[in-house]
């Protein structure tokens, strides 16, 4: 009789640990940290591109305001999708100079989570989605530039990832960002492909295929898993896993200074789009600290293909500077874009059960470096930049 009232409450301890758990995030004191999020790449109204950042946000309790908590539909500038073929622009390019320095004065922190845009056959559905257009809106613009300047300049903290500077942004804005913040694009971007074949895997890029066609007679010899890098330029090469890697999947290998100062695990695979940055490119010495780096496993074929298109095999993953004259981040991979449910982010202590929302044996799955590499790491980021803001704040 004993056993069954103790296997009773148990039972009702599971049943009602979600209710204490989502008491536990309600109870928790709000704390204002305004963050302007600038995406330009919304296609709908989930926020895909900007919602790993949302959730931490949201279940650490940070506010806009001094009391209410971002919403991942409202809460950034850029494109902003409607009924049909609706969409509003409310990105910085309608800002002032005057607007830019009064949001860089009110703004704790920018984060440009996408600046890919958004693209007319995609939007207005008269291709299929996986074909390049005309962009109907996207890349950095002067705006943003000024607002990062402005940031920079009252010691700001700042954080660009994947893409920030790539096609369709400028080259004259591009080189702006590169001297303001003392690195480089090489111009190279890349992602593994859990599955080459074109006649099974049909979210293969069409332009992606037609234009390696037109690059290498006409062939596409890869039927297995593999990584695939683009240059602006338009070149495309591929790395098939057997022939050209020891292991097909990218990992992202913490340096020391990532696992102390940033939580970040020693090493995690990363399936998604990435652009190969040097680090530094300032005649001023070195401005940027490697966090950490991503390897791609090569053997002797891979490194040498590697090698002609002058691609390092190791590349920065996440540059830091953390000097007392500004603060600033560069994710070199598409980190804010991950597939996961916001609602989850109203649980305190949801990270203890982090291995029920994903299948780490399926290679292309990117839940786990959300729960494992994302969310400590800024999670420590917005937590250090909390504690920098002036008394009072």
């Amino acid at each position: 009789m004993k056993r069954k009232k103790i296997l009773l409450l148990f039972a009702l301890a599971v049943l009602l640990l979600p209710l204490w758990m989502w008491l536990a995030w309600w109870l928790t004191p709000k704390r204002k940290l305004t963050v302007a999020i600038i995406d330009k790449t919304v296609l709908d109204r989930k926020g895909q591109e900007h919602i790993s950042l949302d959730w931490v946000l949201n279940q650490q309790r940070f506010t806009k305001n001094r009391n209410a908590l971002y919403v991942p539909d409202r809460d950034y500038y850029g494109f902003f999708p409607g009924a049909g073929d609706r969409y509003r622009l409310k990105g910085l390019e309608r800002f002032s100079g005057e607007q830019l320095q009064r949001l860089a004065t009110d703004a704790d922190l920018v984060y440009f989570t996408d600046t890919y845009g958004i693209y007319k056959t995609e939007w207005f559905r008269k291709a299929p989605d996986n074909e390049r257009s005309d962009v109907l809106y996207g890349g950095m613009s002067d705006q943003d530039i000024g607002l990062l300047k402005e940031m920079k300049a009252r010691h700001k903290l700042m954080i660009a990832e994947f893409n920030a500077i790539g096609s369709p942004t400028r080259s004259e804005v591009r080189h702006q960002f590169e001297g303001l913040f003392g690195l480089h694009w090489t111009g190279w971007t890349a992602r593994y492909f859990s599955l080459l074949d074109t006649l099974q895997n049909k979210e293969l890029p069409r332009w992606l295929i037609d234009q390696y066609r037109q690059q290498h007679d006409g062939k596409w010899p890869f039927r297995r898993e593999g990584i695939a890098w683009v240059n602006n330029a338009g070149v495309i090469e591929i790395l098939d896993n057997v022939t050209d890697l020891t292991d097909p999947l990218p990992h992202i290998v913490a340096k020391e200074a990532g696992v102390r100062d940033l939580n970040l695990p020693a090493s995690i695979k990363y399936p998604f789009w990435v652009d190969v940055m040097d680090g530094d490119s300032s005649s001023q010495g070195r401005i940027n600290e490697t966090a950490a780096e991503f390897v791609i496993s090569v053997n002797t074929r891979g490194a040498a293909l590697l090698q002609r298109n002058h691609i390092p095999s190791r590349f920065p993953a996440v540059l830091m500077h953390r000097g007392g004259d500004y603060h600033f981040y560069y994710f070199s991979g598409d980190f804010c874009d991950n597939p996961l449910s916001f609602g989850s982010s109203y649980f305190k202590g949801i990270g203890w059960f982090k291995g029920f929302f994903y299948d780490d044996t399926d290679p292309a799955e990117r839940k786990s470096f959300f729960w494992n590499f994302y969310r400590p790491m800024m999670t420590r980021i917005l937590e250090e930049g909390y504690r920098g803001l002036s008394p009072g704040n």
